[in-house]
């Protein structure tokens, strides 16, 4: 798709709301208005109903019930109250061991230093192999009666890994530990049906799957709630665990963009992104400069995620090169800004270098094949541009 004079390829960072996402929330701006915990009056009495029907559309998208899905501000903070609101419930026990995998986004790494740093817990990250994968004889290995709590995200959001997560939370759930899985990525690249049933606590993000920003949802298990201290206080809205006024619209357009995911057409939309996506993959390879796809091939990638390496360039000349005709990005948004090679790509065994010239592509369903074709000769055009200047200051 195209922004203005912009081809969009950075839909990993964020997708464009949904038209009927848009629809649907746009009511209850300034219509239909009212507070779902105002108790004693019919429009409070509306909108509370309302956001009950948006839980149940999340919960279908995952195989829940509604009164397990707690609304959030997104997936950061339902990342957050999922491990600090258990870790913090916990003062004593020999259970005092947490297993992270190495991949996994930011702000899972950073609350798991939280618990170790402010509650006494050993934090272990768990290695992956060179296609992102954490397998399931190195978490086994890892396990025992002590650890508390195993992490590991659905779909990476650098590389597109898809995780065996029904394998991976059995080894963990056999040892005794919670398993929590951040889906932020999922929606868009598998059906989720069946995962609540797979984990004790999930993380989801609206703004990844065609909803608005500013909403996510944490699912926790109902025999888990009791066991989760709020980060939020206050009223005690949604079952105690995350106190303040919802945001009606966004509930909704939540609600929508689930239930988008969750229909009969979400795995042909799935399979015609993924030939987009092995489109641009094969245009960049037909160019003849050196390139390397990090991550895995095929099925057990998400289908609109292409992490190249463009070997003996540096992805932030050739994105600054780009500007203003493509929107792509070096990794994860939440980590813009920082002067460090991706943790995602050392992870995978990459030096910095090689991390440094790598680029993540992510078409989405509205990129047509002209938008992929043009994109594929701009990027050719900047790396001769590149190139001649580099032989320039070489001579």
């Amino acid at each position: 798709m195209k922004i203005g004079k912009t081809i969009y390829l950075d839909h990993q960072a964020t997708t464009p709301v949904d038209a009927r996402v848009l629809a649907e929330m746009t009511p209850y701006f300034s219509e239909s208005f009212g507070n779902p915990h105002s108790s004693d009056h019919i429009l409070g009495w509306d909108t509370s109903r309302v956001v009950d029907n948006a839980a149940a559309r999340v919960a279908r998208l995952i195989g829940a019930d509604p009164d397990e899905i707690i609304f959030t501000s997104g997936a950061t903070e339902a990342n957050n109250l999922a491990l600090l609101g258990l870790g913090r419930r916990v003062i004593s026990g020999t259970r005092r061991r947490i297993l992270l995998g190495s991949a996994e986004h930011k702000c899972v790494l950073a609350a798991g230093r939280a618990l170790e740093d402010h509650h006494g817990f050993k934090v272990e990250h768990l290695p992956v192999n060179s296609e992102g994968f954490v397998e399931v004889s190195t978490l086994e290995h890892a396990l025992d009666d002590d650890v508390f709590l195993v992490s590991i995200m659905a779909v990476n959001n650098e590389i597109g890994t898809i995780q065996d997560i029904e394998a991976l939370s059995k080894v963990a759930r056999h040892y005794g530990a919670v398993f929590h899985c951040d889906a932020a990525q999922a929606p868009v690249a598998l059906d989720l049906s069946t995962l609540a049933k797979q984990v004790d606590l999930l993380s989801l993000s609206a703004h990844k799957m065609c909803g608005p920003k500013g909403i996510g949802a944490a699912y926790i298990a109902r025999e888990l709630q009791d066991r989760i201290e709020p980060l939020i206080y206050g009223g005690g809205q949604q079952n105690g665990l995350r106190s303040g006024t919802v945001p009606v619209p966004l509930c909704v357009g939540m609600g929508v963009a689930a239930e988008m995911f969750a229909d009969a057409t979400a795995e042909d939309r799935r399979l015609e992104l993924r030939r987009k996506r092995d489109k641009l993959v094969a245009g960049l390879k037909l160019l003849g400069w050196p390139i390397t796809l990090n991550g895995p091939e095929g099925q057990a990638r998400h289908p609109g995620n292409a992490n190249i390496r463009f070997i003996g360039f540096a992805a932030h000349d050739i994105l600054a090169a780009l500007q203003p005709h493509l929107a792509a990005s070096t990794g994860s948004a939440c980590t813009s800004g920082i002067p460090e090679p991706s943790h995602v790509l050392k992870a995978i065994g990459l030096s910095s270098d090689a991390a440094d010239s790598s680029i993540r592509f992510s078409p989405g369903f509205a990129t047509s094949d002209g938008d992929i074709d043009v994109a594929v000769n701009q990027i050719n055009e900047v790396l001769k541009k590149l190139s001649k200047a580099e032989l320039v200051r070489s001579a």
